[in-house]
């Protein structure tokens, strides 16, 4: 039976970038929000966005979203009013949250918009994380597939945004039946993951500048992460692509 919090009315947001650093001119070019309501989906709202800026390649490769599928569309500003009201009282949700999070509130300041007041953002990747801990890598597919969750259109935002909400729902048993409680515990989880992602990262740089120092340079991985000092492949294939790794 689904936990409380799992039954109030859920907006589950996504979005597709040219890039990874907002504060640096990077843009939306989709977003997907998908409504939940008594733990189903109520409706579906996704829009292609024109990010005002070229398309990168490595955006395409990641979304497959082209410069043509963009020509045409609506700049961010055209849908900026009827975004922000699909998310008036509701629970705002995202996996990854920082991420859309960020961009989302660059987006809207750019219009002179802002998020609902006192929106609360409720992070599925956060409780993958524990919940699933030790039974692989945490992307999105991956841990949508251990519930037994589809992901038919990986890195488009709609398709992600309802997968996320279906994880955040398949998850609720094993969390928290109360709101209050839930965003205590979804605090307290993301500050010790952080303490561990910085302490791994500091003792990788470490064992590298030893071995720099005896051996030379060295590109060797940390353990079970194939992208280097990244954690989020996604990441480390833009940072990799744009020269800034």
């Amino acid at each position: 039976m689904a936990a409380s919090w799992a039954r109030m009315p859920l907006a589950v947001l996504d979005t597709e970038t040219t890039g990874l650093e907002p504060e640096q001119g990077d843009r939306v070019i989709e977003l997907g929000v998908v409504l939940f309501d008594e733990g189903e989906v109520s409706q579906r709202w996704g829009a292609l966005i024109d990010p005002e800026r070229p398309l990168p390649k490595d955006a395409t490769r990641v979304t497959g979203i082209t410069e043509a599928d963009l020509a045409g569309k609506p700049v961010f500003s055209a849908v900026a009013q009827e975004f922000v009201a699909l998310l008036e009282g509701r629970l705002l949700v995202a996996y990854n949250a920082a991420f859309d999070r960020g961009f989302i509130i660059h987006e809207l300041a750019r219009c002179d918009l802002s998020l609902p007041d006192g929106a609360t953002w409720l992070d599925p990747l956060v409780f993958a994380k524990e919940l699933q801990k030790g039974q692989g890598n945490m992307k999105l597919g991956t841990v949508a597939k251990r519930l037994g969750i589809p992901l038919e259109e990986a890195h488009r935002a709609t398709a992600d945004a309802e997968c996320a909400g279906h994880v955040l729902i398949a998850l609720s048993d094993q969390l928290p039946d109360g709101l209050e409680e839930l965003l205590d515990q979804q605090e307290q989880w993301e500050a010790a993951q952080a303490a561990q992602r910085a302490s791994w990262r500091n003792r990788r740089r470490g064992n590298q500048a030893t071995v720099a120092a005896t051996t030379g340079p060295t590109d060797a991985l940390g353990p079970g992460y194939p992208h280097g000092d990244e954690l989020d492949p996604v990441r480390f294939m833009f940072l990799r692509g744009t020269g800034r790794l």
